[in-house]
């Protein structure tokens, strides 16, 4: 069966093939840390990040496919939905359940968008929609762990809402294919999926702090992929002022 290129991504994209019930990608310098890490959680159970089968000797990462919707840019309506919101911050909360007994070591790990403040949770962090797996409108698994690393939970679910409510000033949010939404209402949904605490909840408008911060940082210092298409680092400015005027709202959703 010939390669089938898959869509999506930045970083990777067009390198990503489908290969059968397996998916072939290019192996990072920290592909062993996450592949220990997916077969851990595995063996805890979760099903919703795919199983790692190895390193092709081209040097490409071997893993399962998994069935499904992945939404690209512009974002489909039904991935834009409520539903699908919630159910991706669902299966964020299933899936840092199932990290919680993986011990990491603190080397090994790509930091380019890793928590600040550090922490013992595997975060994601770049849970945007074409990283997620969905089955009829419902978020089932979460794929491309490249920037994976130690962090807070927390900050993990920061970096959600800074993609998927998503945090951007409104020219990029277009740009983007999102809708118009109620935009602190979306992330107040996601700490209700996610089950944040009372105790919690108020955690997380610092974190999306800190989350921006990091990503502005990493763009502006080229370490990872800046297209003007996508309103290139122009856009970063016009984020951290439309944040500024607005993140009061947000943090009034949350109460």
């Amino acid at each position: 069966m010939a390669e089938e290129s898959l869509r999506g991504g930045i970083t990777n994209a067009g390198a990503v093939v489908r290969d059968g019930e397996h998916v072939l990608r290019p192996a990072s310098a920290h592909v062993a840390a996450i592949h220990a890490f997916l077969r851990a959680i595995r063996d805890q159970g979760f099903t919703g990040a795919p199983l790692p089968i190895g390193i092709d000797p081209d040097g490409r990462e071997r893993l399962e496919f998994i069935p499904g919707d992945v939404p690209t840019s512009p974002y489909p309506a039904w991935a834009q939905t409520d539903e699908a919101l919630a159910s991706v911050a669902a299966l964020l909360r299933r899936f840092h359940d199932a990290s919680s007994a993986f011990t990491a070591e603190r080397e090994g790990w790509n930091q380019v968008l890793a928590d600040p403040d550090g922490g013992r949770a595997i975060c994601h962090n770049d849970l945007e929609l074409s990283n997620v797996v969905f089955r009829h409108g419902r978020a089932v698994a979460l794929i491309d762990f490249e920037f994976a690393a130690p962090g807070r939970a927390i900050y993990d679910v920061a970096q959600l809402a800074r993609l998927c409510v998503p945090i951007e000033h409104d020219v990029d949010r277009e740009r983007m294919g999102w809708a118009e939404a109620d935009r602190p209402a979306r992330l107040r949904l996601i700490a209700d999926a996610y089950g944040l605490d009372p105790s919690t909840r108020p955690a997380l408008v610092p974190a999306v702090d800190d989350a921006l911060r990091v990503i502005e940082r990493a763009a502006r210092q080229r370490r990872t992929p800046v297209s003007e298409e996508t309103g290139g680092l122009a856009k970063y400015d016009r984020r951290r002022s439309w944040w500024a005027e607005h993140r009061h709202r947000f943090v009034a959703a949350l109460r």
